[in-house]
């Protein structure tokens, strides 16, 4: 009953998440395009009361005109539309459910036994919980400090936007190192949410606070206020592409199983960024293709990165190694690495089915899903976290079954 009830929080959770996420993006896409697609105001008298740039736009069988102030307007309404709550629920539904996927199972999910570093692969639960978190804390302290340092005026933002690019790549080879695969993707695409969500919370929304105070009051808005929200929301439509593709590339182990998924993933985040920037700069009426023709070769190159060695089936014996390895010797290790979650009535607590609904009950099973237990197994992706301590003797045999 406790996996069950799990699994129900679980598919709420995730729900909530997804609906979060894309009203917020779907909001942040919107407003980046209009802020690009602003045109100066053709009526003299528009510009004399300030305003710099207006949209006309037709959808839903009406017609929208969108105007934006440098100033403030004559009179500053009451019920102003404030962009912050679907932030801050979908970082939050994505940390509950960080919790109770990763952190409640960390030996299946976070830990990564073949970490180059003894300490990484060999730490307790709740030491990999911290360093989770502290991983996620870190990454946003790291950003912020680039973002103060580097351009504290907005003046150097282009010098700002190498030094995130080079610190995300940096993140993704740690995150490879220090944590098990799905959960490495999986870390570094909150890095960058977290970011995304803590420049809401910390700069842009407090930022536009003190704007309006200064303007009810009569004042002037501090300028570099509005220049600092616009600097980090910038960077949130840059990060949108590769956190929605990390957070799903925890259905593709050949993504996060490779000894090079850092550089693969390194590849993809810039390849989001690049195609990003094709569509940022069509709002403001520019078409270069030269961005999304470099996304596709980022892609290419990323997909050319994890794919799977062919020079390790030519290797001496490999080939031969357990070839004929009979029924009842692969029904073994299944049974002793595999049987405990993909059963039909699960041993393990943290599942109330089979994952994947992948049942291994009896031999006809087995049989019917060869081909994805000998691609799970050889790419190291099962047994998750390998806790059932599969040995490569072992996964060679299961690779080298031909029934």
């Amino acid at each position: 009953m406790q996996a069950y009830l799990i699994d129900a929080v679980n598919v709420l959770l995730r729900w909530l998440h997804v609906i979060a996420a894309i009203a917020w993006i779907g909001e942040s896409i919107y407003f980046v395009m209009l802020d690009n697609s602003l045109r100066t105001p053709k009526a003299a008298a528009d510009r004399e009361k300030g305003i710099f740039g207006e949209m006309w736009a037709v959808h839903g069988g009406g017609f929208y005109h969108n105007q934006k102030y440098t100033t403030a307007p004559d009179k500053l309404p009451n019920d102003l539309h404030w962009s912050f709550w679907k932030a801050y629920t979908t970082w939050l539904s994505g940390f509950a459910l960080f919790v109770i996927l990763y952190m409640a199972n960390p030996g299946f999910y976070l830990i990564n036994p073949d970490s180059p570093w003894q300490w990484a692969a060999t730490m307790s639960g709740w030491q990999a919980n911290l360093l989770a978190l502290l991983f996620l804390l870190g990454g946003w302290v790291v950003y912020n400090e680039l973002c103060k340092r580097i351009s504290p005026t907005m003046q150097r933002d282009g010098l700002l936007s190498i030094a995130v690019a080079v610190m995300m790549v940096v993140v993704a080879y740690l995150s490879t190192q220090l944590f098990g695969g799905r959960a490495a993707f999986l870390l570094t695409g909150a890095v960058m949410a977290t970011a995304m969500s803590a420049n809401v919370f910390f700069w842009i929304i407090p930022g536009q606070r003190r704007m309006v105070k200064a303007m009810k009051a009569g004042d002037a808005p501090n300028p570099v206020d509005g220049k600092r929200g616009k600097q980090r929301s910038v960077h949130n439509t840059y990060f949108t592409l590769p956190v929605v593709l990390l957070m799903v590339s925890n259905h593709y182990s050949f993504l996060y199983s490779h000894e090079l998924a850092w550089v693969a993933m390194s590849l993809l985040i810039l390849a989001g960024a690049v195609i990003r920037q094709f569509f940022v700069l069509l709002h403001a009426g520019k078409r270069q293709w030269g961005y999304p023709a470099a996304g596709v070769v980022l892609i290419i190159l990323a997909f050319g990165v994890a794919a799977p060695d062919l020079r390790t089936a030519e290797q001496p014996g490999r080939d031969t190694q357990a070839s004929d390895a009979d029924n009842n010797q692969i029904a073994g290790l299944i049974e002793e690495h595999c049987v405990q979650c993909h059963a039909s009535n699960p041993e393990h607590a943290g599942f109330s089915a089979p994952p994947a609904d992948y049942a291994f009950d009896d031999w006809d099973d087995i049989l019917t899903h060869k081909a994805a237990i000998q691609q799970v197994v050889e790419s190291r992706y099962m047994p998750l976290g390998n806790m059932t301590k599969m040995s490569d003797e072992e996964r060679d045999t299961i690779a080298a079954w031909d029934e």
